[in-house]
């Protein structure tokens, strides 16, 4: 009997022996897995950051008009019968020229890009009867003194 008992403990051991090298490699992948999952919000919390400091930036500056774009011009004779006699920036002067054709219908419906010129636009456009809207700031730029 005492062979029989030998053997039973050393089945008995090598089942614990395998049972504690099971619980090891599983633990081992627990720890594994946290690893991973922590370098995972690391990085998410780093891009997070990034993210973040991309949006303080952005809110520091403010944008400041250009001084020259705010200097008041004098519009011509031809001009002031669309725009109005008083000094105006250019910006403000392009922006009436533009409610200007809109309220007449003088934008191409075709080609937007294009400006049909009637009797008042005619004269600051040189003659010319279609004028693109790119040509167009060029030539009220000769009208403002």
């Amino acid at each position: 009997m005492p062979a029989k008992k030998k053997a039973r403990k050393k089945t008995a051991k090598k089942k614990v022996a395998k049972k504690k090298a099971t619980k090891r490699k599983v633990a081992k992948k627990k720890v594994a897995k946290k690893k991973v999952a922590k370098k995972k919000k690391t990085k998410k919390k780093v891009a997070k950051k990034k993210v973040a400091k991309k949006k303080v930036a952005k809110k520091k500056a403010k944008r400041k008009p250009n001084p020259a774009f705010m200097r008041p011009w004098t519009p011509s004779l031809a001009l002031s019968a669309i725009v109005g006699s008083k000094p105006l920036p250019r910006t403000q002067v392009t922006k009436k020229i533009w409610a200007y054709i809109k309220k007449h219908g003088l934008q191409d419906r075709f080609k937007r890009t294009m400006i049909n010129a009637d009797d008042k636009l005619k004269k600051i456009f040189g003659g010319k009867g279609k004028v693109s809207m790119f040509e167009m700031t060029k030539l009220i730029s000769k009208h403002l003194h």
